[in-house]
């Protein structure tokens, strides 16, 4: 059965028309530099297309479309000249608009008065400068700007009797000449009173130490909205709203006002993964975001895949500063059982954590680690303590998958058996990436990662302080950890250094898809010199929204058993 797709029609004057011949009235405008041009095509583009059928009806609507165009922008007396071409019917044709803007009107007199407070805020100085000046061309929307500008800073900025007294645009077409005159009156500024917080779970003075602003200072709305993110970061909160008590003004003072909803106490979360690293892996996850009313919190998680087993749990303990310093004490146990290593291992640490303006992180740890192993053919027993210190700054700009940004960190630890550890061990471990992107479709990341373990007695180090290479994060075209010195058997031993690095390019191909291309190197050693292991590979990213999701193909030119590899990953790249 033949189906027959049916062509709805219209009435165009006494003819029927099929609807998809209906065709579009265009406008080609000539004679107008590009800022005129563009604000003329808003204009007339607006006009509906029902409207636009070749009569006088349409050029008047056309001619006053444009010298309104024209007018907000300083042009007030222009020649407007049409000619239709390309005319098939009433309803398909180019109208050619020839247009002389003609002589603009300048600004004669710019008087712009603020009385009040105002008088002596700089931010109001620093706005003013950008106010139009005598003799420029009248551009009303700039006048506009201003005008809206003058009012949303003296809100922000706590003056909420402020007003105009005088707010006018006078404009004398045929002396070409406009008149701007703003009076603005400020009044007093308002500065912060007292903070009252509802519903809050957690004791105010945690809450108050996080405070942005101090009671007495100026009023400023964006101390309200840092405050209020502070509040949201803590994580104790399902929702939290700062805002300033504006009917309620008291001589001088505003009153802020801080409603919040307790976040749940127990939150669960499960995720399912792949990597060609570690197969299909698990994550169970139990976090109590407030513990108690100081804003101690605890997060448990697991993690299940085939090689590797983890149960962790952590006990945050925020200090005075509660953005910035905090205490944390960690438990774990650890199941490996990967190529030549099988260990289980348990630890304990306390850590004490600052936070910087400069975007770096510090934190102290003392951790006891006890690993039960068998590294290549040697079987051990180990019981370290070792205190460290870490060193730590991420930036990013662009979200899940950002267009700028760099790691930094560094760590060092030790364990010596005057404190109670097995054997004497001093180690390092730094690493480095950077993304940088030339404009929106190249991207450039750049990886270095570097270690060092200093023992006389290496063979008692536990595999987690030794070091492998090769992997999705490591070297591609190699598989995971495969990367180290072997013993006389060929079993992986693990090194006692480390340096890999990565350079690779990424090209939007369309939306959030993007080829690459990248090369990486690096060894795992212990004695001499390393022999570099390289490769080079091409790949596909995909920007989810959880973060990028790699493919790639590596050849690693020292893999004697796999010409190529795929390595599939999905997480942050810093």
């Amino acid at each position: 059965m033949i189906r027959k797709r049916l062509i709805p029609w219209v009435l165009s004057g006494f003819v029927l028309v099929p609807e998809m011949a209906i065709a579009s009235v265009d406008f080609d405008i000539k004679g107008l530099d590009d800022a005129l041009k563009d604000n003329v095509s808003i204009y007339i583009d607006a006009i509906p297309e029902s409207e636009r059928r070749l009569n006088f009806r349409l050029q008047a609507r056309v001619a006053d479309e444009t010298k309104k165009a024209l007018q907000a922008l300083g042009y007030y007396s222009p020649v407007i000249g049409f000619k239709v071409e390309d005319k098939t019917s009433d309803t398909d044709a180019t109208i050619v608009l020839n247009i002389d803007p003609g002589k603009p009107v300048l600004i004669s007199e710019v008087d712009i008065q603020i009385d009040g407070d105002a008088t002596k805020d700089d931010a109001f100085t620093k706005l003013l400068e950008t106010a139009p000046k005598k003799g420029d061309i009248l551009d009303q929307g700039k006048y506009d700007s201003l005008k809206s500008a003058i009012q949303s800073l003296a809100i922000r900025r706590g003056y909420f009797d402020a007003d105009y007294t005088l707010s006018r645009l006078e404009v004398a077409p045929g002396l070409y000449e406009a008149f701007i005159r703003l009076h603005f009156s400020s009044g007093m500024r308002f500065h912060f009173g007292n903070v009252y917080y509802h519903n809050s779970q957690i004791n105010e003075d945690r809450l108050s130490s996080m405070l942005t602003f101090k009671e007495g200072q100026p009023y400023l709305v964006s101390d309200l909205g840092a405050f209020n993110q502070a509040l949201a970061n803590t994580g104790w909160f399902s929702s939290v709203l700062v805002e300033a008590g504006l009917d309620d003004l008291r001589q001088d003072r505003v009153p802020i006002s801080v409603s919040l909803e307790p976040a749940p106490r127990n939150q669960f979360e499960t995720g399912i993964g792949y990597s060609t690293d570690v197969g299909p892996r698990v994550k169970i996850g139990w976090k109590k975001p407030w513990f108690n009313s100081r804003g101690h919190s605890l997060n448990t998680d697991l993690y299940v895949s085939k090689p590797k087993q983890t149960l962790e749990s952590t006990y945050k303990i925020p200090l005075e500063d509660v953005q910035r310093e905090y205490y944390q004490v960690q438990v774990g146990v650890e199941n490996l059982d990967n190529n030549d290593t099988r260990s289980l291992e348990l630890t304990s640490s306390v850590s004490r954590h600052w936070k910087y303006d400069t975007g770096w992180q510090r934190s102290l740890y003392l951790r006891w680690l006890y690993s039960d192993y068998t590294q290549a053919s040697v079987s051990d027993i180990s019981n370290l303590i070792l205190p460290g210190i870490n060193f730590l700054r991420v930036r990013s700009r662009g979200g899940a998958m950002p267009y700028w940004g760099d790691k930094q960190s560094i760590t060092f630890e030790m364990a010596e058996p005057i404190w109670g550890s097995d054997i004497n061990l001093y180690r390092v471990i730094g690493q480095t990436t950077w993304i940088r992107s030339l404009n929106n479709n190249n991207r450039f990341i750049f990886r270095a990662n570097g270690g060092g373990v200093f023992t006389d007695e290496f063979e008692r180090v536990p595999p987690s302080l030794r070091f492998f290479a090769g992997g999705d994060n490591s070297i591609r075209g190699y598989s995971y950890e495969s990367i180290s010195p072997k013993d006389s058997d060929g079993k992986l031993e693990g090194g006692s250094y480390l340096a890999t690095g990565s350079l690779e390019y990424n090209y939007r191909v369309t939306g959030n898809w993007w080829a690459a291309l990248f090369t990486d190197a690096g060894d795992a050693w212990t004695s001499g010199t390393p022999e570099w292991n390289t490769s080079v590979g091409v790949g596909v990213r995909w920007e989810s929204p959880v973060g990028p999701i790699s493919l790639d193909v590596a050849h690693g030119f020292e893999n004697t058993d796999d010409n190529f590899m795929i390595h599939f990953s999905l997480g942050p790249e810093l």
